[in-house]
């Protein structure tokens, strides 16, 4: 009886082992997309037998990533043995899309080859028709009884060759300017097979991944599987419109979202993520920065041999190695691709903040094809509120620029992206937002206004000879700065302009208006807010921060001297 059962156990054991894999037709349900790469997951309910079973994931992404590979599961109380993953090569794809390129491909070429046997065709008869000619033509035989051509002959020859050659001509163009549309089309069509296709020019590699699971009985498992995976990214956008009456900026936040990975993504649950787990878990070791004598180096084969002491060796190629792999990083880390594709409907995020990093849930399922094209998704719309501040440099460009200040009062964080920028209704200009945390303050650029007018006049430039015993060339501006306030409200305006600034003893720049007296002192100008009114920089450069009324036009003069020795060359006396 002992004997039966070791006989039964062996046998359960060995149909176990000998068990067919169970296919696993998983499919993605959730994907969280990285600045560089994405943790995709699949899903799948399998009815697992007692005993140990093999689940094959297959058609996986060659370029998944094993170490990220994690498996759970929900149902019976099964343990999860191990997990496997190996590369497998296929001859042909099975990626409905490469094959419908394919077959678009092969579609073309076809025609190209109909079109080419009916331009042979053409050629055949023209040939044909010159053969007639020739023969028609010939001088007539030594025999004088042979019959010679009428004048109506010659005549009906002509026509029919006339209008068969005019016939044919216009039929081989036809046909090559259909080849050369033709053409076009196929090159397009080969372009984008190679798009799909990717770099992968020989046997298509895949990865199948095996999960092997012990369950004590019979029953339903639910098998989630996650890889990170390369070719998915995604960059914040933002759409920022000011309302003027309100003094509010309703900043809309958008995710950039780009798949390359060879898998759709269809009706997924889309997590977007600001961590950088390209950057690693921790800081990196510090190494010994070393001085040392230079040595000559000896080659020896293919490798150099360090004549001084051989610990130095060592931290210099620690070193060289060290600063490769943060070069690579920081490429790396600057890969971003920004596009923008307009939305009608916006679904906003939830924002999940965790200790190192911020997760914005979409709320809605997404869908987002591997070919690479960007996919805008929400985020947030946030009303922050602006205080407003016109800023010119009217020497270099005579416009006014709006920019509002104002407060990251959100959880969320801002990450730097493009910002398009609206006035109202109107679009204005484009920008770039830098990163700014919650709490942070930042400044938004609004594009120009034409609301505020400001004018740099030069109202004259002379020059005169000074002095008794030694000779001096005195040489004086006067410039006009013209504002005027055209909107309805009142507005603060910051603009700035230059003044000499004298590198040697024997200039003399001398600031003739506004007064020095009429200057605010460095600690007013540094203060938080500034007080209204001018001030000077050691550079020389004078700031005006002034609030215009409505409708108020306002007038300021700008004056000042260069002196020096008259026979001293001096540069930048314009």
């Amino acid at each position: 009886m002992k004997f039966l059962r070791l006989l039964f156990l062996f046998g359960a054991l060995t149909s176990a082992a000998l068990a067919a894999p169970i296919t696993a037709g998983s499919s993605i349900t959730a994907a969280t997309v990285y600045a560089d790469r994405a943790v995709v997951t699949r899903t799948v309910r399998i009815d697992l037998p007692a005993g140990q079973s093999e689940l094959t994931f297959a058609g996986l992404p060659a370029e998944l990533s094993d170490q990220s590979l994690q498996v759970a599961g929900r149902g019976i109380a099964a343990t999860i043995l191990d997990v496997t993953a190996r590369v497998v090569y296929t001859e042909k794809t099975s990626d409905p899309r490469v094959l419908a390129a394919e077959a678009d491909l092969n579609g073309l070429q076809h025609q190209d080859r109909v079109l080419k046997d009916k331009a042979a065709a053409l050629d055949q008869q023209r040939a044909l028709l010159a053969k007639i000619e020739t023969a028609v033509t010939q001088p007539p035989a030594k025999d004088a009884t042979a019959p010679r051509p009428s004048f109506d002959d010659w005549q009906k020859l002509l026509t029919f060759s006339s209008d068969t050659s005019a016939r044919l001509t216009a039929d081989r163009q036809t046909l090559d300017n259909d080849r050369e549309a033709l053409a076009l089309k196929i090159t397009a069509a080969q372009a984008r097979l190679d798009e799909l296709r990717g770099s992968q020019t020989g046997p298509r590699a895949t990865k199948t991944v095996t999960v092997r699971v012990a369950a004590p009985q019979a029953g339903s498992l639910d098998i989630s599987l996650a890889y990170a995976v390369n070719g998915a990214s995604w960059t914040p956008a933002y759409d920022a419109r000011l309302h003027t009456e309100e003094r509010t900026v309703a900043l809309t936040y958008f995710g950039v979202v780009r798949n390359a990975t060879g898998e759709d993504w269809k009706d997924i649950a889309l997590t977007l993520s600001t961590a950088r787990p390209n950057l690693g878990g921790g800081a990196p070791e510090l190494y010994p920065w070393i001085v040392d004598v230079l040595r000559p180096m000896a080659a020896s084969g293919s490798a150099a041999r360090y004549s001084g002491d051989l610990s130095k060796s060592r931290d210099l190629v620690q070193l060289q190695s060290f600063n490769n792999t943060m070069t690579l990083s920081s490429v790396s880390a600057l890969k971003a691709e920004d596009g923008a594709v307009a939305d009608s409907s916006i679904a906003l995020a939830t924002v999940d903040t965790a200790a190192t990093s911020a997760s914005f849930k979409i709320p809605a399922t997404a869908t987002i094809l591997s070919d690479n094209t960007p996919q805008k998704v929400g985020i947030a719309n946030i009303t922050l509120a602006a205080k407003l501040q016109y800023q010119a440099t009217p020497k270099q460009l005579e416009t006014a620029f709006l920019s509002a200040y104002v407060t990251n009062t959100t959880d969320y964080p801002l990450l730097a992206g493009a910002v398009s920028t609206f006035l109202d209704d109107t679009f204005v200009a484009t920008s770039r937002l830098k990163t700014v945390m919650p709490t942070e303050k930042f400044e938004l650029a609004l594009g120009a206004d034409e609301g505020i007018a400001i004018k740099r006049t030069l109202v004259s430039r002379f020059t005169e000879d000074t002095g008794f015993t030694t000779k001096s060339k005195r040489t004086t501006y006067e410039f006009l700065i013209t504002l005027t306030n055209h909107k309805r409200t009142a507005e603060r305006v910051v603009f700035k302009d230059a003044t000499p600034v004298s590198r040697d003893e024997k200039i003399t720049v001398k600031l003739l208006a506004p007064a020095e007296r009429d200057l605010l002192k460095s600690e007013e100008a540094a203060a938080q807010p500034p007080k209204l009114g001018a001030s000077r920089d050691t550079d020389g450069k004078l700031l005006w921060r002034l609030d215009l009324k409505a409708g108020e036009k306002l007038e300021i003069p700008v004056k000042f001297s260069i002196e020096h020795p008259a026979d001293l060359p001096v540069t930048g006396v314009e």
